[in-house]
């Protein structure tokens, strides 16, 4: 029985990532250099794969003459403004009333600090509809994704057990979190992580794509 909905919130909720990556890019290419997105693409949804730095990596191609305290706040300001001008992606809302409505819980499970989540949601208006979020914060130092365990205190917190929920994934360090912790993952790719090769359990192209009582069926066949 299907209890929890259990969201990721950068690049599922709102695309944070496709403008990130983009300024990076226009700030490589300003000083001749260009962006290994190869790399980049190892630290989406989590650290686990790579510690890969934009601004360290940049400042040591230009034999230091770049700052990276200086390029990390361009990049903040000039991302910043791109990310507060999107929108909620496709099918979020719809799937979160729906689920409201059938007494499905909706949570967040983000490799992102509190800071940075709680800001955005509250910001969205969407806040007050997820219970727990769960953040980089409230798992040990080096345990987001990859590793299981922001999934795992979700389920606990929750009250559900792995079979009975189901978690919405953008990136490969996302979806394989979800599956270290038996949980049934629907990857739903962005601009960015399309490139990627990201598979889940069920992938679709938008949320939009999917019904609650698609999902119920998928939980009920486990």
């Amino acid at each position: 029985m299907l209890k929890a909905l259990i969201f990721d919130f950068d690049g599922l909720i709102l695309d944070t990532e496709t403008p990130e990556v983009l300024v990076w890019q226009s700030i490589y290419r300003e000083h001749g250099f260009d962006l290994p997105v190869y790399e980049w693409e190892k630290t989406v949804g989590g650290y686990g794969i790579s510690n890969f730095d934009a601004a360290e990596h940049l400042s040591h191609l230009s034999q230091g003459r770049l700052d990276p305290v200086s390029m990390r706040t361009r990049y903040r300001r000039e991302s910043g403004l791109l990310i507060e001008a999107g929108s909620i992606l496709p099918g979020v809302l719809e799937l979160i009333h729906a689920a409201r409505e059938s007494g499905v819980r909706v949570a967040i499970g983000s490799s992102s600090p509190h800071s940075w989540v709680d800001t955005h949601l509250k910001r969205l208006g969407i806040f007050h509809f997820f219970v727990p979020v769960i953040c980089q914060d409230d798992v040990a130092p080096g345990r987001t994704k990859p590793n299981p365990d922001i999934y795992l205190k979700a389920l606990d917190q929750l009250k559900v057990q792995n079979t009975e929920a189901v978690v919405f994934e953008d990136s490969p360090n996302g979806v394989l979190a979800a599956r270290r912790a038996g949980i049934f993952v629907v990857a739903v790719p962005n601009g960015l992580t399309a490139l990627m090769n990201v598979r889940g359990d069920r992938t679709v192209a938008s949320l939009a794509e999917l019904s609650l009582q698609q999902l119920i069926g998928h939980v009920n066949q486990q």
